[in-house]
């Protein structure tokens, strides 16, 4: 049977026994529907999880005792920074949420000339909270043991020229292919477009910055498409979707 996971912000150690926050509360109480002496693992973006029993699910609060701290890791060795043009609902959900099942370790939502989303006032931290929140989630059910933070929402020109390693943005004009580039020092930062694509002005900022535009193929892809095939090409080519050393024949 599987054992639910669930990330908290709570300070964690074997032989401890913590109350969870109302949120997380609410969450085991009602959606996971977990009981008394259910077991669940816990995590807090330090590394590594424990498991944990469940010693009380109640309305008051929700106790678990921690048993024992696992040293396990879900994490690639190619370290991705993703910086994503804002995009219009379901989308932008979407694809933090398949991005951090992906493996990237960042992410910031970029404002984008050919954005439609505005975000004014109170509507910015909220959004970003929301965000943080998929993300989140999508590392739970994933079984990574980190939390890609979402960075602050920023201008694509200003956010192009803090970026390092290899630094590619996703232009489907582009002749170049990421399988004719490499990793610099294992990193990777990718720039998507919104729905409405890069302004040939933006083109230019990101280029003079660094990137190098890389097609994705001969077909037209959504944005959020866009986000997965070039996530899961670079772990395909130099992060953990690369397939193992085959074994040594035992016949040789």
């Amino acid at each position: 049977m599987r054992v639910s996971r669930l990330y908290t912000t709570t300070p964690l150690s074997t032989g401890k026994t913590i109350e969870l926050d109302e949120d997380n509360g609410h969450y085991v109480r009602t959606v996971l529907r977990l009981r008394k002496d259910n077991d669940i693992i816990l995590f807090n973006g330090n590394g590594g999880e424990y498991l944990g029993s469940i010693i009380e699910v109640s309305r008051k609060a929700v106790l678990i005792d921690i048993k024992h701290w696992i040293d396990r890791s879900a994490e690639s060795p190619l370290i991705v920074t993703l910086g994503l043009g804002i995009s219009r609902g379901d989308r932008m959900d979407l694809t933090v949420q398949k991005a951090v099942e992906l493996g990237v370790n960042h992410i910031t939502p970029l404002l984008t000339e050919h954005c439609v989303v505005q975000l004014k006032g109170e509507k910015r931290p909220q959004r970003l909270l929301h965000w943080q929140k998929i993300a989140q989630h999508a590392a739970e059910q994933s079984g990574r043991t980190l939390v890609p933070p979402l960075t602050d929402i920023s201008h694509l020109d200003h956010w192009v020229n803090q970026q390092q390693g290899l630094k590619v943005f996703l232009d489907p004009y582009a002749s170049t292919s990421l399988a004719e580039l490499q990793p610099i020092n294992g990193q990777v930062t990718l720039l998507t477009g919104p729905e409405g694509g890069f302004a040939d002005q933006e083109r230019e900022v990101a280029k003079a910055a660094g990137f190098i535009p890389v097609s994705m193929g001969k077909r037209i892809l959504r944005t959020e498409t866009a986000s997965f095939a070039a996530l899961a090409a670079v772990q395909m080519l130099w992060g953990d979707f690369a397939a193992p050393p085959a074994l040594p024949n035992s016949n040789s």
